[in-house]
């Protein structure tokens, strides 16, 4: 039988007609829009430019500028249209080496033949303007207008962090970007970059056979507008931030600030730190080069990443499961021997008996020792590990042991072990409380970052809840903004257990043997727990958590101070001068706050 092969000529006809269109439009993309609509009768070609937006501006709660932008230019190369030149006369203008230029023209070419990419970002206004004028001599070459970012107060760098150029795994992420585009590396600048850097705009201007601007291409038809990007409004107070700034100046540790209502950010301060104006422009790589080897380790961001003991600031945390737990009440008194004490020895020797408002007064190790202890050790749990599992799951709840995951930056999550981790080093059913009765004053395995502890004191200062403590208010524009907010988090203690911890608190600055006593406000009510932390390579760690007024509180500190000695030593002062700072704008004591500027605990440290 014949077969019929007519039908095959139509195939194969429009597998040609289909080529044939293929092969037109790639000749037409790359004669007319690739090669910027060659103008046979001019000799003119189209430059197409993109117009890069200008970063939102930053600012603090109250519409102070942070971070806003200056003019900059960079050199742009198009390796395709680049003609034999004066390698030397160009290097010689742009203040570079001869071997640079090759170097940066390799680099582009590997980018792309036909795309344009940056050949040397942010030369001065005067390169650029002696640059304009001899660039005719350079085809290939021409120059964008870019913005750099800008701190009019030396504040804040690790919360705000840097912009810097984008690399090559960026850009096959986000096809937003090419070579020698910015993007935020660290900080706000980067949680909120797709925020901040707004939408790129284009222009299409005329250009002669000499690299001369002849205007704009078809009135602007193909033009497009560049769109600023959005603002941030940021929960930071930007006068405490500096007054604690200078507070911790020469001194390595952090302070944390937050309103309770809100867990919005007053100050996040990290020391030692730097001037973020260093990491900016062609200076940045230079600088940041130093910054990352200075030992004092600038570019770490204590407030957020650094992990240390409570000390006795988790007491407090001890005092509340155990009165949740119902193993001991407001009056429920122990007696200590003081120095002499075991298992766990007292700090120093004091009035014996004692309730629990007395004990945080005073700071009595044994007074919490037993309380961890009849916590762990109930009968109504089968064992100690079930009752170590409660008593971690309260842990838990009180924010500490896990990330925030709001807009905060490389948070670390502290570490609260669990029964496995005992298990493990142990064996199962071979522990209880007086194996790891250092938990019991905050020693130990137990390890909190400043974050938590200020958003516990936050806790403290709530009697029982907090919101997540974040950085960022609103986005958008004066007129139009997107305001932030955040889900509510209850604790698993009640509270009226907090008001009875609260009262203790209290009596650190009122009674005759509270730790903080020496920097009680007439005018304002405080409350707080200072904390001691052994340190095996040095002096140990000064720390205070505080928050104020007592009642209506407005802001909840922790304040760190490596290598200081004893928390009242240090950072109670400093935790003091925050609260008269931010309530009262002025400070009474001024002698304090001398001492407090003056010291320096580096010098010691080196």
């Amino acid at each position: 039988m014949k077969r019929d092969y007519s039908g095959r000529k139509f195939v194969i006809g429009g597998i040609f007609i289909m080529l044939g269109i293929i092969f037109i439009a790639r000749l037409f993309y790359l004669q007319i829009i690739e090669d910027k609509y060659v103008l046979s009768a001019q000799s003119n070609v189209v430059r197409k430019t993109t117009l890069y937006p200008s970063r939102g501006h930053v600012y603090d709660r109250n519409n102070n500028i942070l971070v806003h932008n200056e003019v900059a230019y960079d050199v742009i190369v198009v390796p395709k249209r680049v003609k034999e030149f004066d390698t030397l006369s160009l290097s010689q203008i742009l203040g570079i080496e001869k071997e640079f230029v090759a170097k940066r023209l390799k680099k582009a070419k590997r980018y792309s033949y036909r795309k344009s990419s940056v050949f040397l970002p942010q030369i001065s206004k005067e390169t650029y303007a002696y640059l304009e004028e001899k660039l005719f001599k350079f085809p290939g070459f021409s120059v964008q207008t870019r913005s750099l970012r800008k701190y009019p107060r030396p504040i804040a760098a690790n919360t705000l962090g840097y912009v810097g150029e984008v690399n090559s795994r960026r850009i096959k992420k986000d096809n937003y970007y090419r070579q020698g585009d910015y993007v935020g590396i660290s900080g706000l600048e980067s949680k909120y970059e797709k925020s901040l850097r707004g939408k790129k705009g284009e222009r299409h201007v005329l250009v002669d056979v000499y690299n001369r601007e002849m205007g704009s291409f078809q009135d602007g038809r193909f033009d497009t507008a560049a769109i600023k990007g959005q603002n941030i409004y940021s929960t930071l107070d930007a006068d405490l931030q500096e007054y604690g700034e200078l507070l911790m100046k020469n001194k390595i540790g952090s302070i944390v600030a937050i309103e309770p209502s809100t867990g919005e950010i007053l100050s996040l301060i990290t020391s030692p730190g730097y001037d973020p104006n260093e990491l900016v422009g062609r200076i940045r790589g230079k600088n940041y080069l130093k910054l990352s080897k200075d030992p004092l380790k600038p570019l770490f961001n204590r407030a957020l990443m650094a992990q240390y003991p409570p000390g006795s600031t988790f007491k407090l945390v001890n005092a509340l499961i155990a009165l949740q737990e119902g193993v001991i009440r407001k009056n429920s008194m122990f007696s200590c021997q003081g120095v002499v004490s075991r298992p766990i020895k007292c700090s120093h020797n004091h009035k014996s008996p004692l309730n629990l408002e007395e004990a945080i007064e005073m700071s009595c190790n044994t007074y919490f020792w037993k309380s961890f202890d009849r916590t762990i050790s109930n009968p109504i749990y089968e064992n100690s590990e079930e009752g170590y599992n409660v008593w971690r799951e309260y842990v838990l709840s009180l924010g500490l042991n896990n990330k925030f995951n709001t807009d905060l930056a490389y948070e670390r999550s502290g570490f609260i072990p669990n029964s496995q981790y005992y298990d493990k080093y142990y064996k199962k059913g071979h522990w209880n409380a007086l194996t790891v009765r250092s938990l019991s004053i905050g020693q130990g395995e137990i390890l909190v970052t400043p974050l938590q502890l200020a958003n516990f004191t936050v806790i403290m200062a709530n009697r029982g809840f907090y919101y997540p403590p974040h950085l960022v208010k609103s986005i958008g524009t004066n007129n139009s903004k997107v305001n932030l907010s955040y889900d509510k988090k209850n604790t698993l203690i009640d509270k009226e257990n907090y008001d009875i911890v609260v009262e203790g608190m209290e009596r650190v600055f009122t009674e005759e043997h509270g730790t903080a006593r020496w920097y009680a406000l007439d005018s304002i009510s405080m409350c707080g727990k200072t904390g001691t932390v052994q340190n095996p390579h040095g002096k140990d760690h000064s720390i205070f958590i505080v928050f104020a007024p007592k009642d209506n509180p407005k802001i909840a500190l922790s304040v760190i101070v490596e290598n200081s000695g004893f928390g009242s030593t240090w950072a109670v002062p400093i935790s003091v001068l925050m609260i008269e700072k931010y309530l009262k704008g002025k400070i009474s004591k001024e002698w304090v706050e001398k001492k407090m500027i003056e010291g320096n605990l580096i010098e010691d440290i080196k």
